[in-house]
């Protein structure tokens, strides 16, 4: 038993840093798949290791399509979706899994990351734990309201997450269809198509704060970035969910909820 972490990068300047913090963090059984969506980076940053592996398009596909091409060729029971431009918290592999309950779908701690110095900004904010969906195109905005109010549950249910890091089992993933880049588009709303679809199905989302990792917030030199027509497909598509009875539940469930 072990976990697959799939990274997508496209032009990532930290990269290695993420794949070396990764085999350094993991105490248990962890493979690594990079898909190099439409470049090569220069031949030194390229890990040689047994645990490393690269998917490599000469053409960029997008982040959806690199995702579910790197979780077709993984080797273990889980997977874990992660930027490549993350640190993490010693032992994060275990603490996911031995937490983990079937058709979960679940999202560490967040912290913020000072990529220079590899550590984490204390700077005296607080991690972000929930998210709310706002009203107008359904993307996540941080919930500080609702993360005092359940500041005590380690393992709590959550309506969005920014989508930079998630873990979940390998099979659910790929019963529910894995992410679907016709109708959403290549990047947007990733996280909300995927939490929707572990809602239709009578799966969890949740938060699990017993461990964490910690995302550079980019200002400038984007890897992944969105369009306007791609966000209007994706915000296009995902609108058609007002109407299903088990979003309407989900949202019921987390009212009051800002913009709502």
């Amino acid at each position: 038993m072990g976990i697959s972490v799939i990274i997508p990068s496209r032009n990532e300047p930290y990269l290695v840093k993420t794949i070396q913090d990764l085999l350094s963090k993991a105490t248990g059984k962890i493979e690594i798949i990079v898909i190099l969506d439409g470049y090569w980076p220069p031949i030194k940053e390229i890990i040689n290791h047994p645990r490393v592996s690269y998917i490599h398009f000469s053409k960029a596909k997008g982040m959806r399509n690199a995702i579910n091409s790197g979780i077709s060729v993984a080797k273990y029971d889980y997977v874990l979706k992660t930027d490549a431009h993350c640190l993490f918290a010693k032992g994060f592999d275990n603490i996911l899994i031995d937490t983990y309950q079937d058709n979960w779908l679940v999202v560490p701690r967040r912290y913020r990351l000072d990529p220079v110095k590899w550590e984490l900004i204390e700077d005296g904010r607080p991690p972000v734990d929930y998210e709310y969906i706002d009203s107008s195109d359904l993307h996540g905005v941080r919930w500080e309201e609702k993360a005092e109010e359940r500041k005590y549950i380690w393992i709590d249910d959550i309506i969005s997450a920014q989508g930079s890091c998630w873990f979940m089992r390998k099979d659910h993933f790929e019963r529910l269809g894995g992410l679907d880049d016709v109708n959403y588009g290549t990047f947007f709303l990733e996280f909300q198509e995927l939490a929707f679809k572990v809602w239709k199905y009578g799966g969890r989302v949740v938060v699990n704060k017993n461990t964490y990792y910690a995302h550079w917030h980019k200002t400038e030199g984007r890897g992944y970035s969105v369009g306007a027509s791609e966000r209007e497909k994706a915000v296009k598509f995902i609108q058609g969910w007002r109407k299903d009875k088990k979003w309407r539940e989900i949202i019921k469930k987390f009212m009051p909820m800002p913009t709502w």
